[in-house]
């Protein structure tokens, strides 16, 4: 009989006057006895609603049950058959808005914890110490990925799985993408991302860093040296600002230098070779989960935090849990507020941030209401550090180096239905595609873009 709790094992986690403290995990992760009582929480619907919401499509209901016999190994086999990065996914995927939102369980009480199960399952393999894979047989078919991202990752090891010769272009010294600059070590430890990586490399395939596509080498060169087929999955690094009066001051950040200091460069240690600002108070301006993180962030370098974002607490679009986590920790929501100007000191660093009062009016086409300024209703916020969490956009680079690839007017890159863009041969996915997104969206376009590379190859085998 199925477990009729309404509600969810809870996580075990860190105090909040603790975490704040360290860079460690917040989350602690499930016990054995947690995640089997879970498990059995799942009524296993025939029709799998909960499937429908994932985008590598992974077989939920059926590695659910196996965690339910305690068969934890068989639980990870079927994970595998379709996702290379579980213990990623299990953490930083939005499962309330995807797998978990169409769980029947969640009608009338919580949905079962779907991506804690899926953490366990792979952290608990991982401990264990799971077996190393064997590259499969090459078919004498070579394709090369641009940036070693979610997307890029995904595709990379499902090509791999076929046979393919798999070779991965990284701009930065490290695998990963946004996996090892973006999301902060407590959200997402680092080592976790590497060993899945090191899964991919034992799969044959080869990841060259240091690598700009664009600089160092073109499209068009990796076409010249063989490549059959190319998938671009260079994420979106490009930073958003607001081009407001004082935003070149010292003290004003994007998220993205932010977060690459201190995840990538481990700027919070005291002998970093990349140093960052360690602020008394700190204003980061943006909603999303990239905001959420930065303000957790600085919060480990001792710094006040107070998050600016123009309308209200139920738009915001952070997941749930992030926000529940800033607040735990003491950082402070001014909503329905949106700086206009930062101003200096004498010595040209940030010293406040003039904003203005919100109120929301209609919807927009985001479904959300739009923020209206209130006029005359400026006030001032002392600090020394701003970061602009505003969302960013593809880098332009790649497109500026190489015909035939056209894009929209936010600078993403057009591709069909097969997630081929308007260059021959060449495919992309991910947030160089769709802008800044989840890493369970880029994961899910790299897996169909893996798909159709290898039609294409084989159809131009076939017709040889």
């Amino acid at each position: 009989m199925p477990n009729m709790r309404m509600d969810k094992n809870p996580m075990p986690s860190q105090a909040p006057e603790v975490r704040i403290t360290n860079v460690d995990e917040v989350t602690l992760g499930y016990t054995p006895e947690m995640a089997i009582d879970e498990a059995k929480r799942c009524l296993g619907c025939k029709h799998k609603p909960c499937m429908q919401g994932c985008p590598v499509n992974i077989h939920i209901p059926d590695f659910i049950a196996r965690v339910a016999e305690g068969d934890f190994e068989g639980a990870y086999e079927i994970i595998s058959l379709t996702s290379s990065l579980p213990a990623i996914c299990g953490r930083v995927c939005p499962q309330e808005t995807q797998c978990e939102e169409r769980c029947v369980r969640g009608i009338k009480g919580e949905p079962v914890a779907i991506g804690r199960l899926e953490r366990f399952v792979a952290d608990y393999m991982r401990e264990k110490g799971e077996a190393k894979l064997a590259a499969p047989e090459r078919n004498g078919h070579k394709v090369a990925i641009v940036g070693a991202g979610p997307a890029g990752l995904t595709a990379a090891g499902d090509l791999a799985k076929l046979g393919y010769q798999v070779t991965v272009f990284e701009a930065l010294h490290t695998p990963g993408g946004v996996l090892m600059y973006g999301i902060p070590e407590f959200r997402l430890p680092k080592s976790i991302v590497q060993h899945e990586i090191q899964k991919l490399r034992d799969l044959g395939v080869e990841i060259v860093t240091d690598y700009v596509v664009g600089r160092s080498g073109t499209i068009d060169e990796l076409v010249d040296d063989g490549y059959e087929a190319i998938f671009v999955g260079s994420g979106a690094g490009l930073p958003n600002f607001m081009n407001m009066p004082g935003e070149e001051l010292k003290g004003v950040y994007s998220a993205n230098e932010f977060l690459t200091r201190f995840n990538l460069m481990k700027a919070y240690r005291e002998d970093s070779d990349t140093p960052i600002q360690h602020p008394t108070k700190t204003i980061v301006v943006g909603g999303g989960n990239v905001a959420m993180d930065a303000a957790r962030c600085a919060k480990r370098l001792g710094s006040e935090v107070h998050i600016v974002y123009r309308r209200s607490l139920e738009e915001l679009p952070a997941r749930k849990e992030e926000v529940e986590h800033a607040m735990e920790e003491g950082i402070i929501f001014d909503l329905l507020n949106n700086p206009v100007a930062v101003h200096s000191d004498e010595n040209g660093s940030v010293k406040a941030v003039e904003c203005i009062q919100m109120e929301l009016g209609e919807p927009d086409d985001s479904g959300r209401r739009r923020p209206i300024a209130k006029e005359g209703s400026n006030f001032m916020m002392d600090a020394d550090c701003m970061i602009m969490a505003i969302g960013t956009s593809p880098n332009p680079l790649i497109r500026h180096t190489t015909e035939g690839l056209e894009t929209n007017r936010k600078g993403c890159l057009i591709v069909d239905d097969n997630e081929m863009t308007t260059r021959d041969g060449v495919f992309a996915g991910g947030d160089a595609v769709t802008g800044a997104a989840t890493v369970i969206s880029a994961m899910g376009a790299g897996k169909k873009a893996a798909a159709a590379m290898d039609q294409y190859i084989q159809k131009k085998v076939r017709t040889a």
